[in-house]
């Protein structure tokens, strides 16, 4: 896991010092993400710059890494893990390649070198890389199926600038740091437009997407999208196939050379992977170590609501116990949540203000935590998204509205984020247009199989929905929350084998008995304590504790003392003072929510000193 950065120009030598320079302030910008290492290469029209979290052989795995051929040489950064590594290691070797390092990333090099591009479909794992095939004068940039590992690009009159994330675009002079209309539409609105990065003339290579950019200009090839094909398969046999996929992914993403980890929620996802995770690490006498974030006294003073109906802490030490891990609790308090500098490192991580606010402040708090201990951890993030979890996957109104259905439920519980917003921005934005287009452009290439019912196929739309939109706003936050800190985060629910087979299992199937998850609860059953096996979804934690809504009052009062700060270009004045004045500890979600989302605005707009266009 790690990051990367370039610069490709034809039209210039970027072996100048002027052009060193810039990219090694570009590289510099990733030293989170990899903070064991740095590397730069260039050759006349290309640079390529990598910071390394080394995982998998730590003396030979650096980067950029480069091979010589009589034709031009041929080098590579990549971010990621290919999990399936060793048996592409063995192809390659038996089609006469000679390694000298036990890496992954020369197994991702040579691969390139036999295969080209068509590698893209042959690696398992999450990526983002970028090779500069000298022997054609081309750059290539291939993301995974998923999008687990974010990338980003900007094209120029000559070329393109690429990044892990958008910070190491921007710290090129000839990208400016400017967000549109357009921008904010796609900041305000929880539908992860594929492709759009917010900030003006940026892009994100898409999942499963290969960009190549040669002196033709740039070139788009989509090598992976989410099929729809038969599921033949019987109820057993299905629990059985999804139980033996889960199996090798997870012994696959436990390879690693450093201290590695399991993030507990106590949900069934995390659950599974934790129990499955221990029974394999106990064949060869180890323990798995397991993370729970809490919260100071939310156990003892828990009070249920519609979206979470039990604390976690008690489901979290069953798993624990049950499965014989060395476990640990995360406890924070509401003033580290509301900590302005944890905001400020967070809106850091994701270069954007997300306004998820204790949310994201918890993750960042509980990766740093981690970190202490463990450099790789896996995760149950995605499984609600494969398996259909979510609340909206059984309300009516949700699944019949011809709306991202996790819109429908959001509004309900924490409010419009257009709320927050002036009026006369509110009506430029057209906020409401901007979901109903992007809601037709995400429905309009579903297939549906021949004979499929009306109500099969608009549970397919809500599961395809999930697995191309919801999910990678998710995916994103913690990839970027979490390299933020040095450690690597895998996603065992994303590997695409699994998201293949189960999106076409019919919602029948996937809700067998009523409840949600029915194929993960049942392929799981034998290794889940009583008491996670009946538990309902209960989503990721949010602080109950009214001195965290009290700090965000007293931060937005602060805020309204500043009247010429540029929050007050989006955000309405008013509304502002009735929310850091009005309810004291009994604050409104969606009042809560306008602040935290106002206090991200203000913060971003101090760090990176956006140009706005407003008109």
């Amino acid at each position: 896991m790690c990051g990367i950065t370039g610069w490709v120009s034809f039209d210039r030598d970027l072996r100048a010092a002027e052009a060193a320079a810039t990219l090694d302030a570009m590289t510099q910008t990733m030293s989170c993400r990899g903070p064991d290492d740095r590397g730069t290469w260039t050759d006349g029209h290309a640079s390529l710059g990598h910071r390394r979290l080394a995982i998998i052989d730590l003396p030979g795995g650096r980067q950029p890494m480069a091979v010589d051929t009589p034709e031009g040489p041929v080098a590579l950064v990549y971010s990621g893990e290919a999990y399936n590594f060793t048996a592409l290691r063995g192809e390659l070797t038996a089609r006469g390649h000679r390694f000298t390092t036990d890496s992954d990333t020369e197994v991702v090099l040579r691969g390139y070198l036999e295969w080209g591009e068509a590698l893209a479909g042959r690696l398992n794992g999450m990526y983002a890389l970028a090779l500069w095939d000298g022997r054609h004068d081309r750059l290539v940039m291939i993301r995974d199926r998923m999008g687990v590992k974010p990338f980003y690009y900007w094209p120029t009159p000559d070329g393109v600038l690429f990044g892990s994330e958008p910070k190491a675009i921007l710290a090129n002079p000839l990208a400016r740091p400017r967000v549109t209309l357009d921008g904010l539409r796609e900041l305000f609105t929880v539908v992860k437009t594929p492709g759009h990065a917010v900030w003006d003339g940026m892009h994100e290579v898409e999942p499963g997407t290969v960009v190549t950019v040669d002196r033709g200009g740039l070139h788009r090839h989509v090598y992976w999208r989410l099929e729809t094909r038969p599921h033949t398969d019987d109820r057993d046999t299905t629990i059985a196939t999804v139980r033996s996929l889960l199996d090798d992914i997870v012994r696959r993403q436990l390879v690693s050379d450093v201290p590695r980890c399991v993030l507990l929620s106590g949900g069934l996802d995390s659950s599974a992977v934790t129990a499955l995770a221990a029974r394999q690490l106990a064949e060869s006498g180890e323990k798995v170590r397991t993370f729970a974030v809490d919260f100071v006294g939310r156990t003892e003073n828990f009070v249920p609501d519609e979206l979470r109906t039990t604390p976690d802490t008690p489901f979290v030490h069953d798993v624990a116990q049950q499965s014989g891990t060395l476990h640990r609790d995360i406890v924070l308090d509401p003033d580290t949540l509301a900590d302005p500098e944890v905001r400020a490192r967070m809106i850091r991580a994701r270069d954007l203000p997300m306004g998820f606010g204790d949310m994201d402040a918890s993750l960042y708090l509980l990766f740093r935590a981690i970190r202490e201990h463990s450099t790789v951890a896996l995760s149950g993030e995605s499984a609600d998204e494969v398996f259909g979890g979510y609340l909206q996957f059984f309300d009516e109104r949700a699944r019949t509205a011809d709306n991202f259905p996790w819109l429908v439920r959001m509004a309900e519980h924490f409010g419009e984020d257009s709320d927050v917003l002036r009026d006369d921005l509110g009506r430029a934005l057209d906020l409401e247009g901007y979901v109903r287009r992007s809601y037709g452009a995400a429905v309009a290439g579903i297939e549906r199989l021949p004979g499929e019912s009306d109500f099969e196929y608009r549970m397919r739309r809500i599961c395809h929905l999930h697995l191309t939109r919801f999910v990678r706003v998710l995916l994103d936050r913690k990839d970027r929350a979490s390299m933020a800190v040095g450690l690597e985060v895998r996603v065992p629910f994303c590997d695409h084998r699994l998201v293949e087979y189960v999106y076409n299992a019919p919602w029948a199937l996937k809700s067998f008995d009523g409840r949600e998850k029915s194929l993960l609860r049942e392929a799981t059953a034998d290794v889940l304590p009583q008491s996670v096996y009946d538990r309902t979804k209960s989503p990721y934690p949010s602080t109950q504790d009214p001195k965290y809504a009290l700090a965000l009052q007293e931060q937005a009062r602060e805020l309204l003392a500043r009247p010429d700060h540029r929050v007050f270009d989006l955000i309405d004045r008013d509304r502002l003072r009735r929310a850091a004045d009005h309810g004291g500890p009994q604050v409104t979600a969606a009042s809560r929510r306008g602040l935290e989302r106002t206090l991200d605005l203000a913060t971003w707009l101090d760090l990176y000193e956006p140009e706005l266009i407003l008109g």
